[in-house]
């Protein structure tokens, strides 16, 4: 065996062993990740009762419920009853089993199945207070049982709800306050204890408060959903910050907190601390392998805690829609939950917020149907660049015209491209003619370009409007389903994707005669380029696809009209020509740049004859 071989074998080897070696790191970190999330779930579920008898139907003495209950042994069993707050938007079902909502329904909204919207149903979604009683461990709230439930009804139809646990007697007790007036989705909820310093170790000075939350499919595409459902936080300094379930399943946040988000794609479940913050966050999710849940979160809030003997804790619980206008109302930054731009491309946010948003809202406040909307705010954006578009037009017939002589320039220097490159700046010089002045308007439009690309799949306007074809303008507009899924493309047809790309490509064979044929890469990527984004595009929102098919079919119509019946070419022939016979000023800048370049040329052609 060669040395060769045995280099080759000791490689293998190598690259063997870091494969087990990774391979066993990812296990160890699987099987941690799963024993994490194990004891969360184990911690945050029901309480059940241990039963040290065999008699059917018995029921557990007052000694094993002080065992297992500590001070709060009276509340440990009860009958379940319910309570609902509802007004013209929300519906909230409370259960005195924890004190807690046991489901709430948006009214003004239905899932893609054509059900009632629930934002909050299920066992999971707990709402509880962990106290400490005997043996050094923590009981959950949400496993006790309430009394009180009863409605008061305030003048203004404000609608007032008390649910009170006993500690040890009457005089100390932990109550629940919550109030819901007569239209919007926020509801008033205070932590009331009275005489609980008591009851509490001595050192405590927090409380905690763990908020379970599982978001179940509302929208036609599972993926995009999941994509969606994130965690949203913003401190008392003004921080926001997110993460999203799929990528993170853990983060502890230290600093004080105003308020912690749970979003879905058009929905979100906020806590809104009134007064005092919440002192930090501990936040765990998970996406389980479910076709129905899209994603779980565990989150213990630590409520700060004075020891008074009359404590109270005041917040508020939004449960409604990511409406940019409804969360911007509070004033404290809820709206920012709402993708308007983010990363590289973070400032279109505020061509979102300034321009699409305003047009958008005046549009939808007297027309009915949003295609139209989105036909009127299609010409308004084409009208406010309508500059940027001319001059971009003009600058390419400019081009045109001097595109024969390009061509000869090419041909004659294609061995010497810095040769080529100096003489192309000399014949734009002389002709007047900036070679970046197509270019600068198209890149002046690209902020309004990604500015739709965020709003329309993150409007909730459009969730369930219907135009033409698609029956939903939020989701992608399906005219076939297929059997199979197409890697890079999907199991469906886009109609709207199909014409955005369409157009695209006429724009591109409009426009061929501007790119550099020598160029395969120059010549070919404007119709590669828009069937690469077919299968991007194909699970976008229909309103998006829409937006770009109709802004393509105005720029084929705005080219065709004033290329053929504004701008003379002969014109502008006669105009470079003009240009050509006055003496060209150069710049000390100029000079300096084709001295070096002069340079460079004498010193690679006693290279080139070697």
């Amino acid at each position: 065996m060669d040395r060769n071989s045995v280099i080759g074998f000791i490689l293998l080897g190598l690259l063997l062993v870091g494969y087990i070696v990774f391979n066993q790191k990812q296990e160890v970190k699987a099987l941690r990740e799963k024993a994490r999330q194990d004891s969360i779930a184990n911690l945050n579920k029901p309480k059940t009762l241990t039963d040290t008898s065999n008699l059917a139907g018995s029921k557990p003495d007052s000694a094993q419920l002080a065992g297992e209950y500590g001070a709060f042994a009276t509340a440990a069993t009860g009958t379940e009853q319910h309570t609902v707050l509802e007004n013209k938007v929300v519906k909230i079902t409370f259960t005195n089993k924890g004190g807690q909502p046991e489901s709430v329904q948006l009214k003004d909204f239905k899932s893609a199945a054509g059900e009632p919207l629930m934002l909050v149903e299920g066992s999971f979604n707990r709402l509880s207070l962990q106290l400490p009683v005997n043996n050094n461990h923590a009981l959950n709230t949400a496993d006790l049982y309430f009394t009180g439930g009863q409605i008061q009804r305030e003048a203004d139809g404000t609608q007032t709800m008390r649910y009170r646990l006993e500690v040890g007697g009457p005089s100390a007790y932990l109550e629940y306050i919550y109030s819901l007036k007569p239209n919007g989705y926020l509801v008033n909820y205070t932590i009331h204890a009275v005489g609980m310093e008591n009851a509490l170790p001595a050192k405590q000075q927090v409380l905690q408060l763990q908020w379970n939350d599982e978001s179940h499919i509302q929208e036609h595409d599972m993926q995009n959903e999941r994509l969606n459902n994130q965690v949203h936080y913003r401190t008392t300094e003004h921080k926001h910050d997110y993460f999203t379930l799929q990528r993170t399943s853990h983060e502890k946040v230290n600093s004080k907190l105003q308020w912690v988000s749970v979003k879905q794609q058009f929905f979100n479940t906020t806590f809104i601390t009134t007064s005092t913050p919440f002192s930090s966050a501990d936040i765990n999710s998970k996406v389980p392998e479910s076709g129905n849940i899209v994603g779980q979160t565990f989150t213990t809030l630590e409520i700060p805690y004075n020891r008074a003997h009359d404590f109270s804790f005041p917040m508020q619980i939004y449960y409604g829609p990511n409406h940019y206008k409804t969360l911007k109302s509070f004033d404290i930054g809820l709206e920012n939950i709402i993708p308007l731009g983010s990363g590289i491309f973070a400032f279109v946010k505020y061509v979102n917020k300034w321009i699409i948003i305003p047009t958008f809202n005046f549009l939808s406040g007297f027309i009915g149907n949003y295609g139209v909307i989105i036909i009127l705010l299609t010409i308004f954006i084409r009208l406010l660049i309508a500059p940027f578009t001319y001059q971009s037009y003009v600058s390419q017939a400019k081009m045109k015209v001097l595109k024969p002589e390009l061509d000869e320039l090419r041909a004659k220097y294609k061995d010497d491209q810095q040769t080529f490159g100096m003489e192309q700046m000399k014949l734009y010089k002389s002709a007047g003619v900036n070679p970046l002045g197509g270019c600068l308007p198209a890149l002046l439009q690209l902020p309004i370009l990604v500015a739709m690309y965020s709003f329309f799949p993150s409007s909730i306007e459009l969730r369930q409007e219907s135009f033409l074809w698609a029956k939903d303008l939020s989701t992608y507009d399906s005219i076939f389903n297929l059997p199979f899924n197409i890697p890079f493309y999907g199991n469906h047809v886009s109609l709207f994707t199909l014409l955005m790309t369409g157009t695209s490509l006429v724009l591109a064979f409009y426009n061929r005669g501007m790119a550099d044929q020598s160029n395969p890469a120059m010549k070919y990527m404007p119709y590669i380029f828009p069937v690469m984004l077919l299968g991007v595009f194909n699970r976008l929102a229909a309103g998006l696809t829409f937006y770009y098919f109709l802004s393509n079919l105005i720029s084929i119509l705005l080219q065709w009209v004033l290329q053929t019946f504004v701008i003379n070419h002969d014109k502008i022939h006669a105009r470079i020509q003009e240009n050509k016979k006055k003496p060209v000023s150069k710049s000390k800048w100029q000079e300096r740049l084709e001295e070096m370049q002069k340079r460079q040329q004498s010193v690679q052609r006693p290279q080139r004859k070697k």
